[in-house]
């Protein structure tokens, strides 16, 4: 059996493991990263893709006078925009629409959303103000009759899969260790009963042991069962909710303004949002298990179909295509019968007696800030501080938004001399640098005109890409490739199982097993 030793062992790559590898990596920690699927496999590429503070979270706080709520709402927005700094090719700001049928609703959102503004302090990205009835029906044209207008607000919106696979990547560039397909089978404890380590089997059946100062649990909905790898009889803590989003062929969102529905039947909160030329609807809120938080139902399918016929009366068809679910790890609370649709998405890091460390709760936007207080606790089980952080871009941007920002618009002239001249060109550009910032040059440079050419109109992803993809991002299956390091599959499923063949012979030809799409993978 192989022996590592490391610093920090980091069991879970979705967004708050690969963060807390990122912010390890930058202190100067050896650091080894664990993750028994994809990076980023779970619910990770699976949210509404929005960096957001939390307009229902406001709201919520002043109903109810909890603190907590506004608290996550202020730190959330701080965050939203430290992620579009840092990665403007990934993240980029969206207009949002919430309607309104009356003076009063209006008057009542457009303070609210006054506050979201103030909240947001000198780190704003946009200022709220009211749409007239025609303002409304001129972004949204089809949208239902009867409204008096609205208010318009601000929000990030983001690739959430390849902002978790860059978190990943670039500290794997700072030295970590990654493996994939990994599973942690064993916490292994000193005679003390002081956990110094683990055990790690891949799909082969091969065996590592990982010796490490400090362990985190970052498994998202599964930390309960790495809990229990180190006490069997601890109580679950955490509480699974699936969101399902649906992605229609029907463009609602023509003039790349979102539409949030702020109060459903069951108060809940639905956006609509401009999706690769379609459009992506969710999410519902429902209580299940792990087995099924990856798999859609026909019944929230018809949920979300329901409201979008409801608000886009004139809509002739809705056409889906592509559907997925991700479960959302909630910490449960104190309250009996609360329901899930109102649990604050607040993280917590907790340490239990024999030091394992467990991230456990919170949400995307508010990732980094779950991997500091991941970093306080390693401090607390190392028994000494870390190092100060050192300056680590992520991978494909650079020192701050200005000099990324500059670059990337030199490089757009550099890739029109390396990409085939089509109509797909200008597409092209923009995709490649929507998915890699400033290293898109470097994939298209040493690749032929043969590897460059786009196989798709809604996603134009090149061969070269898939080649990548397999030899330098872990990709090891399709769905890999075209649901997460490109966004096909999640967005027409039906065009993605065309490139099937395509992906599979590349997979084949490096040794990999091919396979059949599949999106609760």
């Amino acid at each position: 059996m192989n022996n590592n030793h490391v610093d920090l062992l980091i069991i879970g790559a979705g967004a708050s493991g690969a963060c807390v590898g990122y912010e390890a990596s930058k202190r100067g920690l050896k650091v080894a990263l664990l993750e028994a699927g994809d990076i980023g496999g779970g619910t990770s590429s699976r949210s509404t893709k929005l960096l957001h503070g939390g307009v229902r979270y406001l709201e919520l706080a002043f109903k109810t006078f909890d603190l907590a709520q506004l608290k996550l709402v202020r730190e959330a927005l701080l965050e939203r925009a430290y992620w579009l700094e840092q990665t403007p090719f990934l993240a980029n700001r969206i207009e949002l629409a919430l309607p309104t049928e009356d003076c009063f609703s209006k008057s009542y959102y457009r303070i609210g959303l006054g506050l979201y503004d103030i909240l947001s302090g000198r780190k704003n990205i946009g200022t709220s103000r009211l749409l007239s009835k025609s303002e409304i029906e001129q972004a949204l044209p089809l949208i239902r009759d009867g409204l008096d207008g609205g208010v318009v607000y601000s929000d990030g919106q983001f690739n959430d899969s390849r902002l978790n696979l860059l978190l990943a990547l670039t500290a794997k560039k700072a030295g970590a260790v990654i493996r994939t397909r990994c599973k942690v089978i064993k916490l292994e404890s000193q005679a003390d009963g002081k956990l110094c380590g683990a055990i790690s089997q891949d799909l082969h059946g091969e065996q590592e042991r990982w010796e490490a100062g400090a362990v985190v649990n970052a498994t998202g909905i599964n930390v309960d069962a790495v809990r229990q790898l180190a006490d069997p009889n601890i109580a679950p803590r955490i509480l699974v909710s699936r969101g399902v989003h649906l992605v229609l062929k029907e463009n609602l969102c023509p003039n790349e303004t979102g539409l949030i529905l702020p109060a459903t039947d069951d108060g809940r909160v639905l956006f609509l949002l401009p999706f690769f030329g379609y459009t992506q609807v969710g999410t519902t809120d429902t209580p299940c298990n792990i087995k099924t938080a990856q798999k859609t139902s026909d019944e929230e399918q018809e949920y979300l179909i329901k409201y979008i016929k409801r608000w886009f009366p004139r809509l002739k068809k809705t056409t889906i295509g592509s559907a997925w679910a991700g479960g959302r790890p909630l910490l449960k609370s104190t309250q009996e019968g609360i329901s899930s649709s109102r649990v604050v998405r607040e993280h917590e890091v907790e340490i239990m007696p024999c030091g394992l460390i467990s991230a456990m709760g919170g949400k995307w936007t508010t990732c980094r800030q779950i991997a500091l207080d991941t970093l306080k606790a390693v401090e607390a089980v190392l028994g000494k501080p870390l190092p100060p952080p050192r300056h680590l871009p992520i991978i494909g941007s650079r020192e701050n938004l200005k000099a990324t920002t500059t670059l990337i618009v030199e490089q757009k002239k550099q890739l029109k001399q390396y990409l085939p001249k089509s109509e797909l060109q200008a597409k092209q550009i923009v995709h490649l640098q929507s998915q890699y910032g400033l290293e898109a040059l470097s994939i298209v440079a040493n690749s032929s005109p043969e590897e460059l050419n786009p196989l798709s109109h809604i996603v134009p992803i090149c061969q070269a890409e898939i080649k990548h993809a397999i030899h330098h991002e872990f990709a090891c299956t399709p769905t890999d490739i075209l649901a997460r390091r490109c966004r096909l599959a999640m967005v027409d499923l039906a065009e993605a199982q065309r490139l099937l063949p395509v992906v599979n012979s590349h997979l084949k030809a490096e040794g990999l097993n091919a396979d059949a799409l599949d999106l609760e993978q």
